[in-house]
């Protein structure tokens, strides 16, 4: 078997070394496979996302990168910036990662502190542009885009860099049915480039239609299970478990009703039984 992308062993993690964020995780996530992390709210899908792109540090256990230790001192050595150029991640809440007075500016940084040459820093960012349909936001200032706009701006300052893996945080947060519609075929078109692709979400769709695996998170913050997505998907205990889907009953005279509710309808089920 070829060396992953990450390794996680044992990793475990605590916020203000109190509260559990992570427990005894193992993980492998391999070269140019798409997985999703499925867990509900505060079940620690996105602290492992951010500990994969070495914003935050395990408590107790390791994980290496591209073959190399993830530490600080790693981060703080010649390993930084290949290991930056190599990866990039799209937060949650765009606004959290935009800052430049225009879109142009905002997809221009990362290739500049890269010190790229100027002429190829412009290739890239005019490339970016039409490749996400932005150019006429081009002159714009992020922050008075619309929440749809604003992430295609955050995912184009990533996308500039060309990265080989790219990270998301729950990258339908937000997205009205047209955007989430583009991010499908954007996610689906890297795939055909073959880059890695880790996304954490509870949006069922995505895992379904976008991923070669997924990895599911429960409250008690550690793994619980993992495979292909149909099998994951069909597990209806199991997503009930984990907080990912819900039931609830209710009657009509002499008619029980029961609803799984989940993300998306094609997983909805409506049972009927005589009382």
């Amino acid at each position: 078997m070829s060396e992953p992308i990450f390794n996680i062993e044992r990793v475990s993690y605590r916020y203000s070394d109190k509260y559990i964020g992570l427990r005894d995780i193992n993980m492998r996530v391999e070269e140019g496979e798409s997985l999703a992390i499925l867990g509900a709210n505060g079940s620690g899908k996105s602290t492992l996302l951010k500990i994969l792109a070495g914003l935050a540090f395990p408590s107790q256990g390791k994980i290496t990168a591209l073959g190399r230790p993830l530490t600080p001192d790693a981060l703080a050595g010649d390993f930084s910036c290949f290991f930056r150029s190599k990866l990039g991640f799209v937060f949650q809440e765009p606004d959290v990662q935009i800052f430049c007075p225009t879109v142009w500016d905002e997809i221009a940084f990362g290739p500049l502190q890269l010190d790229m040459p100027k002429d190829e820093v412009r290739q890239r960012v005019e490339d970016t542009l039409d490749m996400l349909g932005i150019k006429g936001l081009r002159d714009r200032q992020p922050h008075h885009l619309s929440g749809g706009e604003k992430k295609k701006v955050a995912i184009g300052s990533v996308l500039s860099l060309n990265p080989d893996i790219l990270l998301l945080d729950e990258p339908t947060n937000g997205l009205d049915p047209r955007t989430q519609v583009w991010l499908f075929e954007l996610l689906e078109g890297l795939r055909r480039f073959k880059k890695t692709i880790v996304m954490a979400t509870h949006d069922l769709s995505i895992a379904e239609d976008l991923t070669d695996r997924v990895v599911v998170l429960n409250e008690e913050h550690t793994v619980v299970s993992h495979g292909r997505p149909a099998e994951i998907l069909r597990d209806k205990d199991l997503l009930l478990r984990v907080n990912i889907i819900h039931e609830h009953t209710h009657r009509h005279g002499d008619i029980t009703h029961i609803h799984s509710h989940g993300p998306f309808a094609s997983h909805d089920e409506h049972d009927e039984k005589q009382t």
